[in-house]
């Protein structure tokens, strides 16, 4: 990409928007894939609304596994857009299947019922109104679309070997978080934010990864995504003074005493949450 941005700050976000975080969600969104889109409600959907569609990782799955999609990706980062815009124009069977704008999410420049689904993906733990942002897609959906929210919960996070250096910066990763005005914890919210701005027939799912020795050869594959995760924070912590580099160095020692431990354990939930419009 020829054209330059200044370093931006986005309001509950800690990873940057470096190149490297870039191709990481891209990495990450692919990695997820398998349990973020399974038996996603849009076969009959023609105008989907996505909401911090960032990079176009999550965009390109929507685009190749429904086929018959456009998708319209809002987003409040250029940097992030103008690298997802690149990527997609790089695939020649997403031409003129997507836009991309830039725009704040609590206020859509969309008129009522312009679309037909809504997807949004690790977007509410980055905001300090999930609600109103709810409400605004709920505005620019036709009666009966269906939306789909995956967030965070990030007090489900467990390790076994015990990694107490780990634990603490986890524990600075979320506090950060919410000073920043996020919500780490806001995937156990969802049920009750749809609800309140007017979405029906909601229901939540908790997907859970759980890996031991029954499934060893992933639960390597998934220590390694997850300490790249925690890292692609360390320094926007560390500048902060939130956590010392004798914190983040001990969580590396640890987690690389995880990874090649025979008996370690890894623990996590997110939470997909669905409902209609009406």
């Amino acid at each position: 990409m020829s054209k330059k941005h200044k370093p931006e700050k986005q309001q509950g976000y800690l990873h940057g928007f470096t190149p490297e975080e870039q191709d990481r969600l891209r990495r990450q969104a692919r990695f997820l894939e398998d349990k973020v889109h399974d038996k996603l409600p849009y076969r009959r959907s023609r105008k989907l609304l996505e909401v911090g569609c960032g990079v176009g990782a999550q965009t390109e799955i929507l685009l190749r596994r429904f086929p018959d999609l456009h998708v319209t990706g809002v987003d409040s980062s250029p940097a992030n857009l103008d690298m997802g815009k690149s990527y997609l124009e790089s695939l020649g069977w997403a031409h003129e299947r997507y836009a991309f704008h830039q725009l704040d999410a609590q206020r859509l420049d969309f008129e009522e019922d312009q679309f037909d689904a809504a997807f949004l993906c690790w977007v509410l733990e980055h905001v300090t109104d999930p609600a109103q942002i709810l409400s605004e897609v709920h505005r620019v959906l036709a009666p009966g679309s269906p939306i789909v929210v995956t967030e965070v919960q990030n007090a489900s996070f467990f390790v076994d070997p015990y990694s107490p250096k780990t634990l603490a910066y986890w524990m600075a990763f979320n506090d950060w978080q919410i000073e920043l005005g996020g919500d780490p914890f806001v995937g156990a919210k969802l049920g009750n934010l749809l609800q309140q701005v007017g979405y029906r027939d909601v229901t939540t799912k908790v997907r859970t990864f759980h890996l031991d020795n029954r499934r060893a050869g992933e639960r390597a594959e998934f220590l390694a995504f997850w300490t790249e995760l925690l890292l692609s924070g360390s320094s926007e912590l560390l500048r902060a003074g939130k956590v010392e580099e004798e914190t983040v160095q001990g969580m590396r020692e640890e987690l690389e005493q995880v990874a090649h431990s025979r008996d370690s354990v890894f623990y996590y939930s997110f939470v997909q949450a669905r409902a209609r419009v009406f």
